[in-house]
């Protein structure tokens, strides 16, 4: 008796993950292939998009080979935002690395029109604030560094998309080149009012449609496989989303009042949101949550470094393993005023600054290893405290519970002080892979497994509450000394 499935897959940063997916919504087995990343230049970041696909691949036959009698109905994408690549339409072959979200090259780029008269229009049709971040300055600095780069964009001989498109393409035996909604919101080439590349914000980047993917909404047909390594042709292709969205969908966060916090090398915070404002506040980002059949909207806030601050500290203290160092960080009561601003190659929401550089601040002669490591995770909570509030107050809805997930929530000392720091009930996830999860949910959605969001939010899911405990002085008089700490990286810059 075969075992009908719903394949996930999840390409992150740091891992390419695939899950097989039951009607009941249960992951009945799960395969991961660890990434590479590398910095050419200080605050540059990329990956290998060959090695990705080889990933992707492993994992599939890592989940799989648990599951003999697997028939497989379908596939769904979640993936790393805002990394883009460009490749060749008649080769498939990849002529640039996969451009990180982390990566900072196109600063020079985003300086330049942030001065211009082109900004504001830019961040109001986009929904975006101007940052290397985005895709859109990255793909102009790939096209102008490329011999012929712009010409053969502009012919339709290049192909360019973010890494759902990528994996799309190659698991179609390059017949699929699309694209959706969720990640095209976030490339900053795209109307978020219009649903649809905008043809001003491509002359304001300079980037020709003609090698852009066609854009879908986040569940439905989109293509079969056909030849990819070990799947069989013929497998439909139901969704794509970007990972952060699909976490929340996975959260089963559909409505205003929902919020989570993906945890991970950077953060981020989504909150769905009723309704589009013309607000000229950029602090966080407008974006579309996602297309399921009826279009919602959210904002969101991305903070560039959490966990990678933590590894960068755990570096400069000589200590590898994670445990050893949180222990370490929970051992000592306060931080003695001493803060660790993590911003290593700028600052995300809700500051958006890229000339900002790391700070350490209030160290004395008693400082110590514990101090150190303590003011790294205290920087990860005091972080999405800063986005929490202001999304509290752009969204005009209370925010009491906010829903977390990724691999840094595994850490119930740092959790504990998120709840404590906000005095909000927060709701881990115990399903490490939400992010699939909320793709393979997208995926049953299009193959007729649940009809509704409601059908979805009844599914079982295995959580971990936390409660905030009375509130501590000591923690708010920590966080008055954050912001005092940020404002320090910012003179630096201004």
């Amino acid at each position: 008796m075969t075992v009908p499935i719903i394949i996930a897959i999840d390409e992150g940063t740091t891992n390419a993950k695939a899950v097989c997916i039951t009607q009941n919504g249960e992951i009945i087995a799960k395969g991961s292939v660890s990434l590479t990343i590398s910095h050419p230049k200080a605050a540059w970041s990329e990956q290998d998009p060959n090695e990705i696909i080889t990933a992707v691949s492993s994992a599939i036959d890592q989940a799989l080979a648990q599951i003999p009698n697997a028939d497989v109905k379908a596939i769904g994408i979640s993936n790393q935002r805002e990394s883009i690549l460009v490749w060749e339409r008649a080769t498939g072959k990849a002529i640039t690395p996969l451009v990180s979200w982390q990566c900072r090259r196109s600063a020079p780029f985003c300086e330049t029109l942030a001065k211009s008269d082109n900004a504001s229009r830019v961040q109001i049709k986009s929904g975006l604030p101007i940052d290397p971040l985005f895709p859109a300055a990255k793909l102009r600095y790939m096209l102008d560094n490329l011999t012929d780069g712009m010409s053969r964009a502009e012919s339709g001989e290049l192909c360019a998309g973010t890494v759902d498109t990528w994996l799309a393409w190659n698991l179609s035996g390059k017949q699929t080149f699309c694209t959706d909604v969720s990640n095209a919101s976030r490339t900053q080439l795209f109307n978020i009012y219009t649903q649809s590349w905008d043809d001003e914000l491509l002359a304001v980047f300079g980037i020709p449609k003609a090698c852009l993917p066609n854009i879908m909404p986040s569940s439905g047909h989109r293509g079969e496989t056909l030849g990819f390594d070990n799947l069989a042709d013929g497998i439909p292709l139901l969704s794509q989303i970007g990972d952060s969205h699909a976490a929340l969908y996975g959260q089963g966060g559909f409505s205003p009042g929902a919020i989570k916090t993906t945890y991970g090398t950077g953060s981020s915070l989504m909150t769905p949101i009723a309704e589009l404002s013309q607000s000229t506040d950029f602090s966080l980002g407008r974006t579309v949550a996602w297309n399921d059949g009826a279009l919602s909207y959210a904002l969101e806030g991305n903070i560039t470094h959490t966990g990678a601050g933590v590894g960068f500290m755990s570096k400069l203290l000589g200590i590898s393993d994670l445990s050893e160092f949180s222990n370490l960080a929970a051992s000592t009561k306060n931080n003695d005023g001493v803060y660790f601003v993590p911003a290593l190659s700028g600052l995300g929401a809700p500051h958006w600054n890229s000339k900002s550089r790391g700070l350490i601040t209030g160290l004395t002669d008693n400082s110590s290893p514990a101090i150190l490591a303590r003011a790294a995770l205290e920087a990860i909570v005091f972080q999405v405290a800063d986005v929490f509030y202001l999304m509290e107050k752009m969204g005009g809805v209370k925010l009491d519970t906010l829903l977390v997930d990724g691999g840094p929530t595994r850490n119930h000392w740092l959790m504990k002080l998120q709840a404590n720091l906000l005095q909000k009930t927060v709701i881990r996830s115990l399903t490490e892979e939400l992010s699939a999860m909320g793709a393979g949910y997208l995926a049953g959605r299009a193959l007729g497994w649940w009809s509704s969001r409601e059908q979805l939010a009844s599914l079982k899911r295995d959580i971990e509450i936390i409660e905030p405990t009375s509130k501590q002085s000591d923690l708010i008089n920590s966080y008055a000394g954050w912001k005092e700490a940020v404002e320090r990286t910012l003179y630096k810059t201004n």
